[in-house]
């Protein structure tokens, strides 16, 4: 109990010291700022007529595209699709790495355990050669 009172009285306390110091009403944004040049940033929102028209003017979204948009666009899907083949060939080498290493070692793990299972079993009857064939 004692402890949830020092922690309220500290947090009490350190919100009291931080609203009266004055790093805080530095930080505060001046209520009397205003725009320095009206018409500037009316000119930054807004274009010219005429550059209005022609933006509307290069084409319609039911117009049919520009040869060379055709072009442009064919080039970059076939750019994409060019890097996908490549990354998914590329995940498929490694793999395929994987897996052919994984075999190797599954079989070496055992064939060493087949022979030794043979060596522990040899009675020594049979010729060694009948064991490895």
């Amino acid at each position: 109990m004692s402890w949830t009172r020092v922690l309220v009285l500290s947090l009490v306390s350190f919100l009291l010291i931080l609203t009266l110091t004055s790093a805080v009403r530095s930080a505060a944004v001046p209520d009397d700022a205003k725009p320095a040049d009206a018409k500037d940033a009316v000119r930054r929102v807004f274009m010219a007529e005429s550059e209005a028209s022609n933006f509307f003017k290069r084409r319609s979204r039911r117009s049919p595209k520009y040869y060379a948009e055709l072009v442009v666009e064919q080039g970059m899907k076939r750019a994409a699709s060019e890097r996908r083949r490549e990354f998914n060939e590329e995940q498929r080498n490694e793999y395929e790495k994987y897996a052919e290493e994984d075999r190797d070692e599954i079989n070496e793990r055992s064939r060493e355990m087949s022979e030794q299972l043979r060596e522990y079993h040899y009675d020594g009857l049979y010729p060694r050669s009948h064991w490895f064939h």
